[in-house]
């Protein structure tokens, strides 16, 4: 099912979200929402708490494939790229953000299990940029040159 996505002003955006510690339904119903809601919008990437839900769950769609991050956490960053983003959540809005290179996440699949990830470029940047919004951070608090899309 595709979910609305909150948009900026939306308090859910702003929270901190709590671990799943319940690998259920429920998640993968969550997960499975989240995959055809982040296809039909075109994005690179979709948080829990951009359709409302506060929990550290994430889904990227890049180059690389489409990948499901539960309860991720970095190990390590490195390097430094900046470019611009845009998001989901903030509609019409483009900014400069300057994110690792490459990143190290240790993660948990829908199951439950442990893996871990190394992602470099545009996929290390799109995981930076999701994984902010586990701790109520949005690009836009770290961008320079914000701007409307038609400017």
């Amino acid at each position: 099912m595709i979910r609305e996505i909150v948009q900026l002003g939306d308090p859910v955006l702003r929270k901190k979200c709590e671990q799943v510690t319940s690998f259920d339904n429920e998640l993968n119903v969550l997960l499975d929402d989240m995959k055809e809601t982040l296809l039909a919008a075109e994005g690179a990437g979709l948080a829990a708490p951009q359709v409302g839900v506060s929990k550290r769950v994430v889904a990227v769609n890049v180059e690389e494939g489409y990948f499901e991050f539960v309860n991720p956490l970095f190990v390590w960053q490195k390097g430094e790229q900046t470019g611009e983003e845009g998001c989901l959540s903030v509609r019409g809005k483009w900014g400069t953000v300057t994110r690792p290179d490459k990143v190290k996440i240790v993660y948990q699949d829908r199951k439950g299990d442990k893996y871990s990830l190394v992602a470099r470029g545009f996929f290390a940047r799109a995981v930076c940029h999701e994984l902010d919004h586990l701790d109520g951070v949005l690009y836009v608090d770290r961008a320079k040159n914000l701007r409307e899309e038609n400017e």
